[in-house]
């Protein structure tokens, strides 16, 4: 479940580098989405204050993701893992990247369709 949350957020993060580079494989796993993003758990659940290894994590991701397929792997991880834990408020979700410094240039939602992330 811890699993799912931090993906949730991860997709956050993941559309937040706007820059493209087309044709590029994606570089990240879904394993470091989740551990970056795994300190946001409590917060996209219950709110409250963000962690500050939340934030962190977040624009770790955003610096990581420099390229279209990263994004997209990276959106798809976390849609991914927030499809399976409960609990998860979207709201909250889609607040942090703006929370934590970091513009995304679409808005966070379980609908989201991860192709159409540049």
């Amino acid at each position: 479940m811890v699993k799912v949350a931090l993906l949730v957020v991860m997709c956050i993060a993941a559309a937040t580098s706007v820059m493209l580079t087309p044709h590029a494989d994606a570089a990240i796993s879904c394993g470091q989405v989740v551990t970056r993003l795994s300190p946001c758990i409590s917060y996209v659940r219950q709110g409250g204050a963000i962690p500050a290894p939340c934030c962190s994590g977040i624009k770790a991701l955003n610096s990581q993701a420099t390229t279209t397929p990263d994004r997209q792997a990276t959106c798809n991880c976390i849609k991914s893992a927030a499809a399976s834990i409960n609990g998860i408020n979207f709201s909250l979700a889609g607040s942090l990247p703006s929370k934590c410094g970091v513009n995304l240039p679409y808005k966070i939602s379980p609908s989201i369709d991860c192709s159409t992330v540049q």
